[in-house]
């Protein structure tokens, strides 16, 4: 059983995988084109279209993280193969913790009073209850659910979304295209957590933008396809003059490493991080890699993904 490997930190991937399944040829794009080609089973993350074009007899592929639209956009992508994508793995706790940091940074005004450090200003604002700042989260898969149930449990109300119905303890749940008009105009703070798919391509429009509370704030740790940039940055104000969306703390993007061009380096209401909110935690995904394998290799029934939904 011959495993394709690709993914940042190789070395460690390889020797925990190895340690999984001892019987198995791993190979990496390191390896010489005769030895790393036609692999039986593919664990990657954002493979170069070479090295997948080189892939002809693949049973199987692990996505070696929960977004799949990088490989689904990949042109050399194996037809027909089943995909099957980390779930959690210790992500979600991760992101959560980003999440709940960028609640409280808008609900405690750091922002403010971040700017007004810099002005030297001496001045204290009156904290808002926790109970009066709801928070919005789109997308409630693995990821969304447990980070909803995060926010929930420091003492905020929360506001779920889905394009199809859910229930979830603690979680008011709104879904379809009523529901997200209907969230928006409740919440302080929105928090994207949707797949980067067609359907929810800039899903935060000028639109959605406007139906949100003034003085709302935005968090960004799921995909950057999900923003209409220059919506935002329109929302968002010029300057030192505040525009109807207070804040964005923003994670991913439609391009990354975010280009030294891009005018969301300079915002004064904007906070850029390297897509570093949900790192992946090793053990826990090799572990999930591991069990796909072995469940692809024994011909048992996988969760795999929707090629056509995007997730």
């Amino acid at each position: 059983m011959r495993i394709l490997l690709h993914i940042d930190d190789i070395e460690a991937w390889r020797d925990a995988l190895a340690e999984r399944l001892p019987g198995a040829e791993i190979v990496t794009a390191d390896d010489p084109a005769d030895k790393r080609r036609d692999a039986d089973y593919l664990a990657v993350w954002k493979p170069p279209e070479a090295l997948l074009a080189e892939q002809t007899r693949a049973r199987g592929i692990v996505n070696l993280g929960a977004g799949v639209d990088a490989l689904l956009n990949n042109p050399a992508l194996p037809a027909g193969v089943p995909i099957v994508k980390l779930r959690d793995a210790g992500m979600a706790e991760l992101i959560g913790d980003y999440v709940r940091y960028g609640v409280l940074h808008f609900q405690r005004d750091f922002d403010r009073y971040r700017r007004q450090q810099a002005q030297r200003k001496w001045q204290e604002h009156a904290v808002a209850d926790k109970r009066d700042w709801p928070v919005g989260v789109l997308g409630l898969g693995a990821i969304g659910a447990r980070v909803a149930a995060m926010i929930a449990a420091d003492g905020f109300p929360v506001h779920g979304w889905s394009r199809s119905p859910k229930s979830l303890e603690g979680i008011t749940c709104h879904h379809g295209d009523e529901g997200l008009v209907e969230l928006l105009g409740q919440v302080r703070t929105l928090v994207l957590l949707l797949p980067g798919t067609n359907s929810t391509r800039h899903i935060i429009n000028a639109a959605a933008l406007a139906a949100l509370p003034e003085g709302a704030s935005l968090i960004n740790p799921g995909r950057g396809s999900l923003i209409d940039e220059a919506a935002l940055l329109a929302a968002l104000g010029e300057g030192e003059r505040e525009g109807r969306l207070r804040g964005a703390i923003l994670d991913a993007f439609p391009e990354e490493p975010l280009p030294e061009s891009s005018p969301l380096w300079w915002h004064p209401r904007i906070w850029v991080t390297p897509h570093m909110a949900g790192p992946t935690p090793l053990d826990e995904a090799v572990d999930q890699v591991a069990e796909a394998i072995r469940a692809f290799e024994a011909g048992e029934e996988v969760e795999s993904i929707d090629p056509e939904a995007g997730y």
